[in-house]
């Protein structure tokens, strides 16, 4: 509908899918036919990708190339291999190892078949494992590139002009960990705001980082890091008590800054 509105750019945000299929679904709703060694259509699913061996593209909405896409995600896993979508987020779904093995062989034999009819190098792309490979299905059928979307989402907010002269910028997440400084939110926003000089402390739901390990692989991004949870406890009491433990450690993360940073 967009495309046929004129639409020439669109911004997908990929991730937290329930699928590991390479974006085959998504090429097949969008006119793509897909093809066995004995010429017959495949059907739907990831458990499909091992019998593919040729891609039909003469039914797709003649818009798509003169469109410009771009993926939007927080993670650069690659497409296979023990860091690719089937090892990492299939068990997620509830595959088994046996499954995980099949979905892998599958999304391979998908990157040689792309390569070969589409001329689309997608295997060894950064962040084409994402949702089940869908950053994959992207970049082969739509020609879409693949960037952080907290980089996207920077740019369409024009957050740098707004953040030059800040004194201080406070961002965080749900739980910050070594995944946070690989292109999430939070470590974008620091990462702009060390651009600037500006100090950045981080609130959060928990902190599973200590501070010499973000001072020696990630250059000391960040000047503090707080969580919300002062004490053990379920978490049916964190959200019960969730405004009182903000305002608390809101309290505790001016007063460090008035004290130790901008002393």
């Amino acid at each position: 509908k967009a495309l046929d509105m004129g639409c020439n750019k669109v911004i997908i945000g990929i991730g937290g899918s329930a699928t590991n299929d390479g974006g085959l679904g998504m090429a097949q709703a969008l006119g793509y036919k897909f093809y066995d060694s004995k010429g017959r259509l495949l059907g739907l699913g990831g458990k499909e990708l091992a019998k593919l061996h040729k891609i039909n593209a003469s039914g797709i909405h003649p818009a798509i190339s003169s469109c410009k896409f771009y993926a939007a995600c927080d993670v650069d896993n690659l497409l296979t291999g023990k860091r690719g979508a089937a090892y990492v987020y299939a068990p997620q779904k509830g595959a088994d190892s046996i499954m995980v093995k099949e979905l892998d062989r599958g999304l391979s034999n998908f990157a040689r078949v792309v390569k070969k009819d589409l001329g689309r190098e997608v295997e060894k792309l950064k962040g084409a494992g994402a949702a089940g490979g869908l950053g994959a299905g992207l970049a082969a059928f739509l020609n879409a590139r693949i960037r952080p979307g907290a980089d996207i989402i920077i740019e369409a907010t024009h957050l740098e002009d707004k953040i030059k002269d800040a004194d201080l910028i406070i961002t965080g997440e749900g739980t910050m960990d070594r995944q946070t400084f690989f292109g999430k939110s939070a470590y974008s926003i620091a990462k702009l705001a060390r651009k600037y000089n500006i100090p950045v402390i981080t609130i959060n739901g928990s902190v599973l980082i200590g501070r010499e390990d973000i001072d020696k692989n990630y250059s000391g991004l960040t000047d503090g890091n707080f969580s919300i949870i002062n004490k053990p406890m379920e978490l049916a009491e964190a959200l019960r008590t969730g405004k009182k433990l903000l305002k608390n450690t809101v309290k505790e993360l001016i007063t460090f800054y008035l004290s130790v940073i901008k002393k």
